[in-house]
């Protein structure tokens, strides 16, 4: 993985391809390269490790050109971040890029050495290079050749391939990795997402699991697992590459941090109607009355929304809820509840271990729902139900804006459910409305007095370790704001339940560590301040985050504070998600770190 992009067309393309490859950074990388069908039907390659700078700078020195060409950003899963694991992989014949990991790789590789095949880098991806071409040099067919080379292939892959002497033809497939062809006029292109094409192409076709697909500039053909030919849908897409643009911000993460008044009112306007006062959802096949148990799957920053979620529908719908890290779920072999709802949170729709435990719980008999932000993504197409969120493409590492619009949707869906199980009135879910359209003022408000959390980031940023503590739906949040933290400032740092500090962790404070502790004024205020008293009486560095209520009660004796609006607690792990991301974003800006791309991390994590 982790970035594809590819044209066919009849003009230059090495420009365009580091162009398209550069709409993809926001996937985090370790190394890119391209490679052309040159106008004499052979293919050049040029590859750097580094920022897509440095692949600029080679073709610069270096130019290669041609009318078809195909382009990768890697991050590293077989083998080290160097040249010569970069893609795109090549032989004498043929030359590919993929995202994904081949299972049965060390098997294949074993069979192909036995050959006499030798491999020069230590990539799952060379496989497929030499199954190709072996069976293309048998067959002299690239279509027989790839139908070959995909009935041997095991795991999760997206492919793209272009062969010498056939600069008019691209072969591509898709299976649990995401790839989308995009039309143009004498030209046609193939891109990770679409965000990759969005200055080539709106006119999308999303492949569907198993599909692949032979591409000339004049034509698309499309083919099922079962090499018969099909049609797929073409889609008008909507991302543009305005939508991909930092603006005034200094990175794309403080901007998306920016956009979560804007993009949470839209979200909440897809199910809200504060004018009848109902949550209205899509339509869907079963009855959410008749759901007897929900099941949360998720990774990352939508783990902890799905944690949130489990003490809303807990509390408000009196549905009893499990909530599952994705990459643990299928292993522990879990028993399902007859007649459950799972629900996969995702921000791309196509995170490995979320959309295998969907096809688990699908096999459970469970009905299926998705919370995700891609409408064509493999989640949104096998789920009973769809929930999208309209946080728009989130391009920083660090999710924010899609963070709160996937809390903002799953609280929707509470009340509904909640209001379809007699828990609560027509009047209560006016008053559930009223205070989700709240929500996007009180962050403006926030993000307003923004400056004082900068100047306290200062002297985060000189600890080596933090503590983040809150109870009830702030406990998740806290953990949010330890991942952020740790994502792009690289300070050690961990959430826990404040009442949990006397359990262990109480061990780790001293006069070096800061302590930011969740403390909303409300039924659990005394006795989260009864568990900040006892971190301070041990020197402790308390940074208290309260609204005015609270600040007035307990600032006494911390080293900082900052003030929340007011808000009902319904609403409260929204809001106080706002500050986590801003004393994370303003920490690695004073720590000089790499916000938008911080490393080892990836964006859409599509293999396990």
């Amino acid at each position: 993985m982790c970035g594809i992009i590819g044209i066919v067309g009849h003009q230059a393309v090495s420009s365009r391809l580091i162009s398209a490859l550069k709409r993809l950074e926001y996937r985090g990388y370790d190394s890119a390269g391209i490679a052309v069908n040159n106008d004499s039907g052979k293919i050049e390659r040029r590859r750097a490790t580094g920022k897509l700078l440095q692949l600029s700078e080679l073709v610069r020195k270096s130019p290669i050109e041609g009318q078809s060409g195909i382009g990768h950003t890697r991050w590293a899963t077989h083998g080290k971040a160097n040249q010569e694991n970069a893609h795109p992989h090549m032989n004498e014949t043929v030359a590919i890029v993929h995202n994904g990991i081949i299972e049965n790789f060390k098997d294949l590789r074993q069979e192909l050495t036995d050959q006499g095949v030798k491999f020069t880098s230590e990539t799952d991806t060379e496989v497929i290079v030499h199954l190709f071409g072996t069976y293309f040099s048998k067959t002299n067919n690239p279509q027989q050749a790839m139908k070959e080379t995909l009935n041997r292939l095991h795991g999760a892959f997206a492919i793209a391939i272009i062969i010498q002497d056939h600069e008019d033809l691209m072969l591509v497939a898709r299976k649990g990795s995401p790839l989308v062809i995009g039309l143009g006029e004498g030209e046609n292109y193939i891109g990770s997402d679409a965000i990759a094409l969005s200055e080539l192409s709106s006119r999308i076709i999303y492949l569907e699991e198993g599909d692949w697909a032979q591409i000339t500039k004049d034509s698309v053909s499309v083919f099922d697992e079962s090499h018969t030919p099909v049609e797929r849908p073409i889609t008008n897409a909507q991302t543009t590459g305005a939508l991909v643009d930092k603006g005034n911000y200094n990175h794309f993460m403080l901007k998306e941090i920016h956009e979560q008044p804007t993009v949470i009112a839209q979200t909440i306007g897809q199910y809200a109607d504060p004018l009848n006062g109902v949550i209205d959802l899509p339509e869907i096949d079963f009855d959410l009355n008749d759901i007897s148990r929900i099941t949360l799957i998720a990774c990352g920053t939508s783990y902890y929304a799905a944690m949130v979620a489990k003490y809303w529908f807990e509390q408000i719908a009196k549905i009893a809820v499990d909530v599952d890290i994705a990459s643990e779920f299928r292993y522990r072999k879990p028993v399902m509840a007859e007649k459950g709802l799972t629900i996969l949170v995702s921000q791309s729709g196509e995170t490995a271990d979320t959309l295998a435990a969907l096809r688990y719980a699908k096999k459970q008999g469970q009905k299926i729902g998705t919370i995700v932000n891609v409408d064509g993504s493999s989640m949104a197409r096998e789920a009973d139900i769809v929930l999208k969120t309209h946080a728009g493409p989130e391009i920083g590492v660090a999710s924010t804006k899609a963070f709160t619009c996937q809390l903002s949707v799953l609280a929707c869906l509470c009340v509904n459910m909640a209001h379809q199980k007699g828990f609560i009135s027509a009047e209560g879910v006016a008053n559930y409305i009223q205070k989700l359209e709240e929500i996007p003022a009180l962050i403006s408000y926030t993000l307003n007095h923004a400056e004082h959390m900068m100047n306290i980031s200062r002297d985060i940023a000189k600890a080596r370790d933090v503590l983040f503590l809150g109870r009830g739906t702030d406990y998740p949040i806290a953990m949010e704001g330890a991942l952020k933290l740790k994502e792009i400032s690289y300070i050690h740092a961990e959430g826990y339940a404040a009442g949990e500090m006397k359990h262990g962790p109480i061990a780790l404070i001293d006069e070096d560590v800061p302590i930011i502790v969740l403390a909303p004024s409300g039924a659990l205020f005394e006795k989260t301040v009864s568990n900040m008293q006892e971190v301070m009486a041990r020197g402790g560095k308390v940074i208290l985050i309260s609204d005015k209520d609270g600040i007035k009660q307990q600032a006494d004796g911390t080293f900082a504070t900052i003030t929340i609006p007011k808000v009902d607690p319904f609403i409260s792990p929204i809001i106080y998600a706002v500050p986590m991301q801003l004393l994370a974003y303003y920490t690695a800006v004073a720590k000089g770190t790499d916000v938008d791309q911080p490393r080892n991390l990836a964006k859409s994590v599509t293999v396990e």
